[in-house]
């Protein structure tokens, strides 16, 4: 089934366009992604939000084509990087681009960093790869430039990934993606390791850097807090279909899908004084067995008939919002009946 989306106004630096991937595993097929599609400009930000498997890392592995080569592959759909198509170019032409033009940062710095290389020769390295007429000196003179730009000490940077805190190592991982100032930055959950006092440090740092140099940012995330701190837009991911995308505002203030709904619920609301947390009921489908109809009917405390079959309409709601559900006005009347009964 088909999605369509409202598109931010003005030139866009990446549209993924219908994209669908398949992962076979066991003689299984699992469908990753199916027609995701959306847009995002120079120097804004957007977060993929979704339970883990949903999707949301796969998303960001094929626009830097880092899916795995065996298992893995593109069924439909484009990546256009400033009007080029990431799905179809030679590797030669991706290779000029991966690091450069877009780089990533992954959730676990010790997997990304190399454990017996010292930090200077892991970020000089990336720098000299992509301005392959720089010397080793100049390469280290921005490599030092780099790691101070997110605190680190310059003394610091002929010690190994273990001497550094966790803090410490995101850092470096956060300098190495940016220092080719590339213009789309994919960050994958880049604070899941860090205790919430780094973690508010490090989301300030990477922001500002991002603000610094009109860099766009695709966050991968499940943690609503760090949207409503970070990104302009927001497309809620299930079933490796985007539900519910809209302005942070939008999406935030107004969910209009029941698992949106159901997500913003489970998080503790110090204001409501309850014993215990509203979780999502069941469990996200198998990718390899996604049911019919509308993905979460499920798990969806509205679903009728209607959602157990069929193509699910996408329904703008104003603005840049737009929900997938077949049942948006009666479920919206519903919740506002709930809420009502709700207040003292």
């Amino acid at each position: 089934m088909e999605q369509t989306c409202v598109y931010q106004k003005g030139e866009d630096l990446l549209k993924v366009e219908d994209l669908s991937i398949e992962y076979t595993s066991s003689k299984k097929i699992v469908h990753a992604t199916n027609h995701v599609l959306f847009a995002l400009r120079r120097g804004e930000s957007m977060a993929l939000v979704g339970e883990s498997g949903c999707g949301k890392s796969t998303i960001a592995k094929a626009i830097l084509r880092i899916l795995p080569d065996y298992g893995a592959r593109i069924t439909g759909g484009k990546i256009l990087f400033d009007g080029e198509d990431l799905v179809t170019i030679p590797e030669k032409e991706m290779d000029k681009i991966r690091g450069k033009r877009i780089s990533m940062v992954f959730q676990d710095p010790m997997t990304a960093l190399n454990p017996v290389k010292k930090i200077v020769t892991q970020v000089s390295g990336v720098i000299r790869l992509h301005h392959p007429g720089m010397s080793r000196k100049e390469s280290v003179q921005e490599t030092i430039r780099m790691l101070g730009s997110v605190g680190i000490n310059p003394n610091r940077i002929n010690d190994y990934p273990y001497q550094f805190s966790g803090g410490m190592q995101q850092r470096v991982v956060i300098a190495i993606g940016l220092a080719c100032n590339p213009e789309l930055l994919l960050a994958d959950e880049p604070t899941t390791a860090l205790d919430v006092t780094i973690q508010s440090q490090v989301l300030d740092m990477m922001m500002d850097l991002i603000h610094e140099r009109n860099t766009a940012m695709l966050l991968i995330t499940h943690n609503f807090g760090i949207v409503a701190e970070t990104c302009d837009y927001v497309g809620v991911v299930y079933g490796g279909e985007i539900v519910e995308y809209g302005t942070k505002r939008e999406v935030l203030k107004s969910p209009a899908h029941p698992y949106t709904m159901g997500l913003l619920d489970a998080i503790p609301d110090v204001a409501k004084d309850s014993d215990r947390l509203q979780p999502i009921p069941g469990i996200m489908p198998e990718p390899s067995n996604l049911p019919a109809g509308c993905k979460f009917h499920t798990r969806c405390k509205y679903a009728t008939e209607v959602c157990m079959s069929g193509d699910v309409p996408v329904v703008g709601l104003g603005g840049q919002h737009i929900c997938q559900c077949h049942r948006i006005k009666e479920i919206q009347a519903e919740r506002k009946r709930e809420e009502e009964v709700e207040k003292p």
